[in-house]
């Protein structure tokens, strides 16, 4: 068992919604993404997910409002419900959702990431 260095983590790559595994908790990965500018709207029939903002300040539209996510906080999207992550600046998320999660859940495009990098 070690600890893992967020920061450090971070560092370890440049690029925008890619997704890294940082970790493992029973069935669910531990990831480490950088987001800026919109995502998409999608949804995910089966997983519920979490955002907690490490850095900057996110916004997670949902259809009729959204929520600004700060840093230090975070925000659970449940199963089914459609969302578009927005990040107006770079943000620094950990995400923590079951190994099945695929980033871009009901929607699969060039942003569909389907192989995520350990690190």
């Amino acid at each position: 068992m070690k600890t893992v260095n967020l920061k450090e983590k971070f560092g370890l790559f440049p690029d925008y919604w890619n997704p890294r595994i940082i970790g493992e908790v029973n069935d669910c990965h531990v990831k480490a993404v950088k987001l800026k500018g919109e995502f998409i709207w999608h949804h995910h029939e089966n997983e519920d997910e979490m955002f907690l903002v490490v850095k900057g300040a996110l916004r997670m539209k949902f259809r009729g409002h959204e929520a600004i996510v700060n840093e230090g906080e975070f925000v659970v999207v449940p199963r089914g419900v459609e969302h578009c992550p927005v990040a107006d600046e770079e943000v620094h998320i950990v995400l923590i959702e079951p190994k099945s999660t695929l980033n871009t859940g009901n929607v699969t495009n060039e942003r569909t990431v389907a192989q995520l990098e350990r690190i």
